[in-house]
């Protein structure tokens, strides 16, 4: 197991978890959940992963979870399943975030109490904004846990503990699902989800982090750190070339990603 031996536990984390003794955790592949993971194996606790891979997931995440779990030593169960064949998440309206997360949840209690779970965990922190977040009406009505939060441990001791533990995600940038690139109201599909995702994967290859591919379903608008609007300009050529393939236009989105 490619971990560092010190714990990077808090007490009361450790407290909480053990107290747990057993859960399923929903795990994204992300700092939050592969930092829960980590802690709950440290604690000595049972637990098992479960990966909702739909169409909102691109492939690396998956990849990271296959790869964090490994490395952590907890067992991982994918749950495959086609998210666009529910109108309340296909339709794209304001309750979509709630309804995929009631979703996605729902399964992951189902098929965590055939393996024997009847708690499930998720890696909401005390830094989320409920406000901001509709899905975690969702997670409230089904009785998910969030230890992170409950804690009082925020995104940044999350990424600070990961980084001394040795975890790969400590760095890994917010990557909210690909279901937020489509303005509201737009429908989604599989062909213009698979567009966002490979644009993406476009500019993380031409060396770009942290940034957003959104789009209306034909224009893509590019939101970027403060960091990288340096060096779009000189990029401009390349990325309007790579992106105009799978939009009817490419702009770029003067807010700034945080």
């Amino acid at each position: 197991m490619d971990i560092k031996v010190a714990v990077n536990v808090p007490a009361n984390l450790m407290q909480y978890l053990s107290g747990l003794g057993k859960a399923a955790l929903a795990f994204s592949g992300g700092v939050d959940s592969t930092y829960l993971m980590y802690a709950a194996k440290r604690s000595r606790m049972n637990v098992r992963a479960y990966y909702a891979n739909t169409q909102f997931q691109p492939a690396f995440e998956l990849d990271d979870a296959i790869r964090a779990a490994r490395k952590i030593g907890v067992p991982m169960t994918v749950i495959r399943f086609d998210v666009l064949n529910k109108p309340g998440i296909r339709d794209n309206g304001p309750d979509r975030c709630y309804a995929c997360k009631t979703e996605i949840f729902s399964r992951i209690l189902k098929i965590a109490a055939k393996d024997g779970f009847a708690t499930v965990m998720d890696g909401t922190n005390a830094s989320d904004d409920e406000a901001a977040r509709p899905g975690m009406r969702a997670l409230k009505e089904l009785a998910v846990v969030s230890p992170l939060r409950d804690c009082g441990i925020t995104k940044p001791q999350v990424r600070q503990y990961s980084r001394t533990a040795g975890l790969f995600t400590w760095d890994k940038p917010a990557y909210a699902c690909l279901a937020t690139r489509v303005d509201t109201g737009i429908p989604y599909t599989d062909t213009l989800l698979q567009r966002v995702e490979v644009a993406e994967n476009l500019l993380m290859d031409m060396g770009f982090t942290d940034f957003r591919v959104r789009t209306d379903g034909r224009m893509a608008r590019l939101q970027l750190r403060q960091a990288d609007w340096d060096r779009i300009a000189p990029a401009r050529d390349a990325v309007y070339n790579a992106l105009l393939p799978y939009f009817e236009s490419v702009v770029l989105d003067m807010k700034i990603r945080e």
